[in-house]
């Protein structure tokens, strides 16, 4: 691609990206796992996303790449017990806890790479020393703080739509959630950063993860557009409690 990869424009001092450009790129790779999620006949979990795998064409639009870790899966198949597959810093935890892939586990790196597009650094950066070296908990720190604006990439020198800057930290961090029942679909993903729908308030205190255990029936998996009940999410799993989160979408 013409432009390669966008790892090489965030993490390299000799490249710079507008913020009008890092926004064009976070809505196209959306768009692109959303084809990837919901446009064919199966679901294809790409298992691998990473800033490294995002290139760019002469336009700066971003092309999902790398499938050499992909898998299809029927619509609303339950999550399956695979070789653990993707990079360290982008994966899940549930899915490493299980080695069960996901919709849920796909949309977790996209919000990993969107934080990245946002504060221009790695997301395991051993270099930014104690309590920072972990990208998606320290945002989360600087969240709860009411800080997060720290966290914005210092190349683009306060160039930017302050109201794009914080939607795109809230979607990332929401998406990068430590509990999959907690992540938006990738569908509400690019609504919030369209600002077609409101974005729910965002716990101050990073949650703890939420892994899968027992099999859970097609219907569970689901999406539920109908809202919760009976101690449910909006997503149709029943495993989660926090009071802080509980409805986030509905």
């Amino acid at each position: 691609m013409p432009n390669g990869s966008l790892d090489a424009h965030l993490f390299k001092e000799q490249r710079f990206l507008t913020w009008d450009a890092r926004y064009k790129i976070a809505l196209g790779l959306a768009s692109g796992l959303l084809y990837l999620h919901e446009g064919w006949e199966q679901c294809v979990l790409h298992r691998d996303i990473k800033s490294s795998n995002v290139m760019l064409d002469s336009n700066f639009n971003a092309k999902l790449g790398d499938f050499g870790s992909a898998r299809l899966v029927d619509h609303g198949q339950e999550p399956e017990t695979t070789a653990l597959a993707g990079t360290m810093g982008y994966m899940a935890p549930d899915y490493l806890n299980s080695g069960k892939d996901s919709k849920e586990s796909d949309v977790y790196s996209l919000g990993v790479v969107a934080l990245e597009i946002a504060c221009g650094r790695k997301a395991i950066d051993p270099k930014f020393g104690t309590g920072k070296i972990n990208m998606v908990e320290w945002i989360w720190e600087l969240h709860g703080e009411g800080r997060a604006i720290e966290a914005v990439d210092p190349k683009l020198c306060g160039d930017f739509d302050e109201e794009q800057m914080e939607c795109l930290i809230i979607v990332g961090l929401w998406c990068a959630h430590p509990d999959y029942n907690m992540r938006p679909s990738i569908q509400q993903a690019i609504q919030m950063l369209n600002f077609e729908i409101p974005m729910p308030p965002l716990p101050s205190k990073m949650p703890a993860a939420t892994y899968f255990t027992a099999p859970k029936s097609l219907s569970m998996l689901s999406r539920d557009t109908s809202g919760s009940q009976g101690g449910q999410t909006g997503y149709g799993h029943n495993t989660y409690t926090s009071h802080d989160c509980a409805n986030a979408w509905f």
